[in-house]
C-alpha cells in the first residue's frame, strides 16, 4: 500500500450565500495522479485554494504524511512541498528561464547573485523529468508549451512533493499535452503525487490514476482510473446522463456568406499580428480555425466583428464589402459575435436578462415604437421567449446578468446572437469556462444555426471542439492560415504539428 502524502478531512468552506465545499474528503497517495473533475462552480478551485493557503476552511483539516499542517498562505504551502501550477502562469516576461525559476530563492555572495549553483540543480531537474528548456533564453521569447515547463521547474526546484495542475493542457497542443504526460509519469515514478484538474475527460482516463467527482460542493465518487469511463464520469458530474457526441446535421453547404481575402494587421508596436490571411464561410457550413492561443485569432475575429482597422485587404459578407462599415451597420447586415470574454464584452452584467438579450436589437421594432421610446413590455415578452428556447436557469427575465452562473451566461449571449437570426456567426471560444452540461446545450444550438443555413467562424483553443464541430478546419500560425483541411481528412495529431509551426507549407 502507498504512503499516503496528502489528506483533507471533511473540508467546509462556505462564502456569503453558497456552500462551496461541504465536508470535502480527499486524499492523495505517493507515486499517483489524482485527477479532481467537476462542473464548474461545483468547488474543485475552492478546494485548492485551502489547499495552498490562499483561503482558510471553516472546519475541516489538512495532513501531510499523517501530520496534522496548517496552511496560512502559498509560502507555507511551499514550505510543505505543496507547489500549484496555475491555469495563467505566474512568470515575469522579461526574466530568463533561471531567473523565474530561482526568484525569491536567489543565493548571493557579497551581494551578486550567483547563478552556478542554481543551474546546476535546475539543470540536473530537467534531466530527471524531461523539461528540457534553454535556461538563458527570456520568457517572452519561448513558447506557450515551453513557459508551461518552466512553471513546473519553479515548482520542483523548491522541493515540492504534492503538484496541483489546475487545466494544464488548456493551452497545449496534443504533441506538448503527451509530453506533459511523460513528465507527470517520470515524477510520479520519483513517488511525487500529483492532483489533476481537468474538464477534458480523455485525458483525464489516459492519464489519472484515481478520479474523484465532486458536484455542488460535494464529493459524488472516487472512481478507479481502471473502471472509469468517460459517460459514467460525465453522469456523475451532471447528475444525469449526457450525450458526449455531438449529433452532425448532414446538411450541403450552400452558397458562400463570408469571404475574407489578404488580410494584413499590424499591433500597436507595428508588428505583424495577421499576415495575408485568406479563406471563405460558406452557408451550412463551420469553418474552425484551430491554433495555439496568440496566433492573430482574436486579431481576426476583431477586424470582421468589431471593425478593428486593418493594413490591407478585404471582408465580403454576401459578395458585399464590409470593410469600411461600422460594427452596428454589419450587425443590421447579419453578423453575429459571440466574444471571447463575455464579461467584457458579451454582457452588461448589473443589467436585466431582459436588457442583455436585446442589445445591439434595442433600437429596431417592435421594442420601440415610431418616436423611439422604448417598449419594456415587448423587450421582457421577447426575453421570456428566449429564456424558455435556450433554458437559460434564472428566477425571471429582471434578474441582473451578474447573478447567474458561468454556462448561463453564456447561454444568455448564445441565444441573443442566435435569436438575431445572423447570416454569419462568429463563435470566438463559445465553450470557455462552462460546464459540461452547458457545452453540450451550446454544440447542439450552433449545430441547428447550421441546419437553419448559417455560416458559422468557430475560434476556439479546445481542439476536440474545433475536430467535432468543424466541416473545415483553417490553422493559424503565427498569424497566418498555413494549411486547410477538410475535416474528415484530419487528424487531432496532424493538426497539431501545424499548430507548432512544424508542418508549415505542408513540409514534412
Amino acid at each position: 500500500m502507498s504512503e499516503t502524502l496528502l489528506e483533507m478531512r471533511k473540508i467546509t468552506k462556505r462564502f456569503p450565500g453558497v456552500l462551496a465545499n461541504d465536508e470535502i474528503s480527499f486524499d492523495l497517495l505517493k507515486g499517483e495522479v489524482h485527477a479532481l473533475v467537476g462542473e464548474n462552480g461545483a468547488g474543485k478551485t475552492t478546494l485548492m485554494k485551502i489547499l495552498y493557503g490562499l483561503y482558510s476552511p471553516d472546519s475541516g483539516s489538512i495532513h501531510i504524511k499523517g501530520e496534522k499542517i496548517s496552511i496560512k498562505n502559498p509560502k507555507e504551502a511551499i514550505n510543505c512541498g505543496i507547489g500549484m501550477v496555475h491555469q495563467h502562469f505566474m512568470l515575469v516576461p522579461p526574466f530568463t528561464v533561471l531567473e523565474n525559476i530561482i526568484i525569491g530563492e536567489e543565493t548571493q555572495r557579497f551581494g551578486i547573485l550567483n547563478e552556478e549553483k542554481p543551474a546546476k540543480k535546475i539543470r540536473d531537474l530537467m534531466e530527471r523529468n524531461g523539461l528540457i528548456v534553454d535556461m538563458y533564453a527570456k520568457v517572452e521569447d519561448i513558447p506557450v508549451g515551453i513557459q508551461q515547463r518552466v512553471e513546473i521547474l519553479k515548482i520542483l526546484y523548491r522541493g515540492a512533493e504534492i503538484l496541483v495542475f489546475d487545466e494544464p493542457t488548456a493551452v497545449l497542443t496534443p504533441q506538448e499535452a503527451e509530453e506533459l504526460f511523460k513528465t507527470f509519469r517520470q515524477m510520479t515514478a520519483q513517488g511525487k503525487g500529483i492532483i489533476f484538474i481537468s474538464h477534458k475527460l480523455d485525458e483525464v482516463l489516459e492519464i489519472a490514476d484515481r478520479i474523484t467527482v465532486i458536484r455542488k460542493g460535494r464529493v459524488v465518487k472516487t472512481l478507479e482510473g481502471k473502471e472509469a469511463s468517460k459517460s459514467l464520469i460525465a453522469e456523475l458530474m451532471v447528475g444525469k446522463p449526457v450525450l458526449l457526441e455531438v449529433e452532425r446535421p448532414d446538411v450541403s453547404p450552400g452558397r458562400v456568406i463570408l469571404e475574407v481575402r489578404n488580410l494584413d494587421l499590424k499591433d500597436y508596436r507595428k508588428v505583424a499580428v495577421l499576415n495575408d490571411v485568406s479563406f471563405s464561410v460558406h452557408a451550412g457550413e463551420i469553418y474552425g480555425i484551430a491554433g495555439v492561443e496568440g496566433n492573430g485569432q482574436t486579431e481576426l475575429v476583431a477586424v470582421i466583428a468589431e471593425a478593428a482597422p486593418m493594413e490591407h485587404g478585404d471582408i465580403l459578407l454576401d459578395g458585399k464589402s464590409v470593410a469600411n462599415w461600422d460594427v452596428r451597420r454589419r450587425r443590421e447586415a447579419g453578423i453575429s459575435h459571440i466574444p471571447e470574454d463575455r464579461h467584457r464584452y458579451g454582457l452588461l452584467l448589473p443589467f436585466s436578462l431582459a436588457e442583455n438579450l436585446t442589445l445591439g436589437m434595442h433600437h429596431r421594432k417592435p421594442f420601440v415604437n415610431r418616436f423611439q421610446i422604448i417598449n419594456r413590455n415587448k423587450i421582457q415578452e421577447h426575453a421570456r421567449r428566449v429564456i424558455s428556447i435556450f433554458d437559460i436557469r434564472t428566477p425571471s427575465e429582471l434578474t441582473p446578468a451578474l447573478a447567474l452562473s458561468g454556462g448561463n451566461q453564456q447561454k444568455v449571449i448564445v441565444a441573443r446572437e442566435l435569436s438575431a437570426e445572423p447570416k454569419l456567426l462568429l463563435a470566438a471560444q463559445p465553450t470557455r469556462g462552462v460546464d459540461i452540461g452547458a457545452t453540450e446545450f451550446i454544440h447542439n444550438q450552433l449545430m441547428e444555426a447550421k441546419k437553419d443555413g448559417r455560416a458559422i467562424l468557430l475560434v476556439s483553443a479546445d481542439l476536440d471542439e474545433v475536430m467535432s464541430l468543424s466541416d473545415r478546419i483553417g490553422v493559424m500560425y503565427k498569424g497566418r492560415i498555413i494549411k486547410e483541411f477538410a475535416r474528415e481528412e484530419t487528424t487531432k495529431e496532424e493538426i497539431g504539428f501545424y499548430m507548432m509551426g512544424e508542418k508549415e507549407h505542408g513540409r514534412n
